[in-house]
């Protein structure tokens, strides 16, 4: 399958697939995620890659290149797709707490690793709470609803973050 042709669950996958056989460890995370939770109704063109262990740039810049795409500040670019790669820095965590679940999509071009659905539920709670950014809340109610989110293991993050009067303010059926 072409870059062109690739949805964005297939590149995510094609780009950890590749990323993997290089050595180079990462899992999916942001607002990509939410596109593929949602089945596509958040859009989302921009892949973040958490590095599960720590590469130097210049790995990651050589296995890029090795697949067409090109370093454009601090994004990858390829000229045969509108999505673009980042590779924000680690720990992989959400708040102040490490991810541990680490899902697996398996597609015809390789195997993505993925934060999980109540993972990314928090990802943007997180963004909801901190910043009070109402797209993130939107964002984190799509993905419950067309995807198996655990809402107590939700809640009890939540109330670690200190952030239980909040969520308990959410409506999950709007």
């Amino acid at each position: 399958m072409k870059i062109k042709d690739m949805d964005i669950t297939s590149l995510a996958a094609y780009i950890c697939n590749h990323l993997d056989s290089k050595g180079i460890k990462v899992v999916l995370s942001g607002g990509a995620v939410v596109s593929i939770y949602s089945m596509n109704k958040y859009q989302s063109y921009d892949l973040d890659f958490i590095e599960n262990i720590s590469s130097s740039r210049k790995e990651i810049i050589k296995a890029m290149n090795e697949i067409g795409f090109s370093e454009q500040n601090k994004y990858f670019t390829h000229p045969d797709t509108e999505y673009f790669i980042e590779f924000p820095s680690g720990p992989l965590a959400i708040g102040r707490e490490p991810i541990s679940e680490i899902n697996t999509i398996v597609t015809p071009v390789g195997n993505l690793k993925i934060i999980s659905p109540t993972d990314c539920v928090k990802d943007r709670l997180a963004g909801y709470f901190y910043w009070n950014d109402q797209q993130s809340l939107k964002q984190a109610i799509m993905v419950y609803k067309d995807s198996n989110v655990n809402l107590q293991e939700v809640e009890k993050w939540a109330d670690r973050e200190e952030k239980l009067t909040e969520y308990k303010t959410i409506d999950w059926n709007k």
